[in-house]
């Protein structure tokens, strides 16, 4: 059985859908907006979020974004949506799966369990890791660090860029790829999202980018992580 997250904005679809996968042994809540489906993943992560496109708050495409911030979940899209740009486009902003209605209530359920399925093979396979920098330790499988002994209480996404970095020491990652692998979102435009984190994450570690420590810009570039000298 495992915990679903349904996001669907029409009540006949919805209702079906909780029906099917709920007799199939799931435990699924429903939601029809995508502020409700962000509120319910920031406060109770499901194992798999089933996500509609045309919703009525925010389109499906950048509430996919906006849950592969705070979360990394498996999501498969439910859409009317066929055409293979929209596909791809979707696969690349951190969709695992991606269903054209109408489908059945065993198709989806059969997606589930290879969604889920492919999700714990790679959590097997990944081992999680601890990575110590100078005074600083961050541990991938209890979701902490500690700086010189004290813990920082980062949120999710503070968390999540320090261990990118962490695991990387010394060497410059770049702003695209960040947004690519932490944020699982593409490249696209001028995005303050980094320099937000960023400068949190400095303040929570004790420096600044005037004066940093751990945490060093590369201008034109993108962002290293080294000991402190």
């Amino acid at each position: 059985m495992a915990s679903v997250l349904l996001v669907e904005d029409d009540h006949v679809v919805r209702g079906a859908m909780l029906r099917s996968l709920t007799d199939r042994g799931h435990a699924v809540h429903a939601v029809g907006t995508a502020l409700d489906a962000l509120r319910r993943v920031a406060a109770e992560t499901p194992d798999l979020v089933v996500l509609d496109l045309g919703l009525p708050d925010l389109d499906g495409s950048d509430a996919l974004r906006m849950l592969r911030g705070i979360t990394d979940v498996p999501i498969i899209i439910a859409t009317a949506r066929d055409d293979e740009q929209s596909v791809v486009k979707l696969l690349r902003a951190g969709a695992d799966d991606y269903m054209v209605k109408p489908f059945t209530g065993a198709h989806l359920d059969a997606r589930i369990t290879t969604v889920l399925r492919r999700a714990g093979r790679a959590s097997r396979t990944v081992q999680p890791a601890v990575h110590s920098v100078g005074g600083l330790r961050v541990d991938v499988g209890e979701r902490s660090a500690q700086l010189d002994g004290e813990s920082l209480a980062l949120t999710r996404k503070e968390f999540d860029l320090l261990a990118y970095l962490a695991a990387r020491p010394g060497r410059v990652v770049s702003r695209r790829e960040l947004l690519e692998e932490v944020w699982r979102q593409p490249s696209v435009g001028e995005d303050q999202t980094i320099d937000v984190h960023l400068y949190w994450l400095r303040r929570k570690m004790g420096e600044s980018a005037a004066k940093p420590r751990y945490l060093r810009t590369v201008r034109g570039v993108g962002f290293r992580l080294v000991a402190p000298d």
